[in-house]
């Protein structure tokens, strides 16, 4: 089949992939590739110290998704030599004082209850694992299994995977190579009959006529016209300022690899910071949460970001600034996920509303949305998992029931 994807995004470039893979020519619409929301993100793949109150329906998600990470990166590594950023480094989740501590131990009980591994951590026990850390932190916790992944570098390993020939011997299923359009997508109409494919109207090339349909573009889902009206989605834009520094030459003594090695989230004055290392030397701060409909970034989140920073890791202090910048995260009522069909529509498939957690839930929402596209059997669990990412689940009607029952899309 001839696939269409609406979005370079990292949900809609792993869709790509693992439809690639499957025999599928895809073509990919987007007027700006790779510059959305996975742009800014830091890339945790932290179901564990992501954890939030209330949102016991994103956790089996969450750990889902971790397992499918280390086959997409070996994937990756046998078709480019390009880097991915993917890490197992371990997260510590630390407090700046007593009552920070209290909030990071509610979050722990609640971790242990669902089964998450952590560790209980003295202020002497981080400073033995993490020098570079304040001295006068309340204590913490460990989370080993928490891993990150530089969102920029795996998007640049995808394309090149995507368009790489690749070696018959170890994917002779594959596609062809994948087909860029840079434009924006304003419509996608049924062609004739509901089993004649699709028109995607992008910019001023015309109609593009494909046979299925994924749309990934996250906040601009609701600009689309055509069969997406019969599926109106509440998505909001969720801002979030988020900042990149880089050691200074000379700034580290001798033996030293970086301030922090593991990824760091802290609680401060009952603020969230999270503190990623990166392997050439940068560092990742963030990340505000703002639904106030300003894109640009916001100096008062900025500040906040660097003076809690500076409270864990004395050093970044020290360190350059080389970026500032603010996206938009496609966000819904409960912050899972839509994935499913499009009513009326079959062959047409939605993936968006990844929130906050897109690098992490990708492989997941991924390889569902080409198993929907495809019509592959569905285990119970994915129909399950499916279940729970169900476009309809707040009113509007949707082709998810009979999905579920013929392994895919409904005929």
């Amino acid at each position: 089949m001839h696939i269409g994807i609406v979005g370079s995004g990292v949900v809609g470039m792993q869709t790509a992939w693992h439809l690639r893979l499957r025999g599928h020519r895809v073509t990919i619409f987007d007027p700006d590739p790779g510059n959305g929301a996975t742009r800014a993100a830091a890339g945790m793949l932290a179901p564990i110290s992501e954890v939030q109150f209330g949102q016991q329906g994103l956790y089996p998600l969450m750990l889902a998704a971790r397992r499918e990470y280390p086959q997409l990166i070996a994937q990756l590594e046998r078709v480019t030599d390009r880097p991915h950023g993917y890490l197992e480094n371990g997260t510590l989740l630390v407090a700046a004082d007593r009552a920070d501590s209290a909030r990071a131990a509610d979050h722990a009980r609640v971790q242990t209850e669902y089964g998450m591994e952590t560790r209980s951590l003295s202020a002497s026990r981080l400073l033995d694992m993490e020098p570079g850390l304040n001295p006068r932190l309340a204590g913490g916790f460990e989370a080993p299994t928490d891993q990150q992944v530089d969102p920029r570098l795996l998007l640049e390993a995808l394309r090149a995977a995507l368009v790489h020939d690749l070696d018959p011997t170890g994917f002779a299923h594959a596609g062809p190579s994948a087909a860029w359009i840079m434009e924006s997508v304003s419509r996608i109409d049924p062609v004739g009959d509901r089993t004649a494919g699709y028109d995607v109207t992008a910019g001023d090339s015309g109609p593009h006529r494909v046979d299925r349909v994924l749309v990934a573009c996250g906040v601009n889902y609701g600009r689309i016209g055509g069969v997406l009206d019969r599926l109106p989605l509440d998505l909001r834009p969720v801002y979030g300022d988020i900042l990149r520094l880089k050691l200074r030459e000379g700034q580290l003594a001798p033996g030293e690899k970086h301030v922090v090695n593991a990824t760091i989230r802290a609680t401060v004055l009952g603020r969230q910071v999270y503190l990623v290392p990166r392997a050439d030397g940068g560092l990742v701060i963030g990340a505000s949460v703002r639904e106030d409909n300003l894109p640009g970034v916001n100096a008062g989140c900025v500040q906040e970001l660097l003076e809690d920073a500076v409270t864990v890791v004395p050093g970044v202090r020290d360190m350059e600034l080389v970026e500032a910048m603010a996206r938009a995260r496609p966000g819904t009522p409960d912050d899972i996920p839509y994935v499913g069909p499009v009513p009326g529509a079959p062959g047409v498939v939605v993936s968006t509303g990844y929130s906050r957690h897109g690098i992490l839930l990708a492989p997941l929402g991924a390889r569902l949305g080409a198993d929907l596209l495809t019509g592959a059997s569905l285990s119970n669990a994915d129909a399950r998992l499916l279940e729970t990412m169900d476009p309809g689940r707040f009113g509007a009607h949707t082709d998810m029931a009979q999905a579920r029952l013929t392994g895919g899309i409904p005929a």
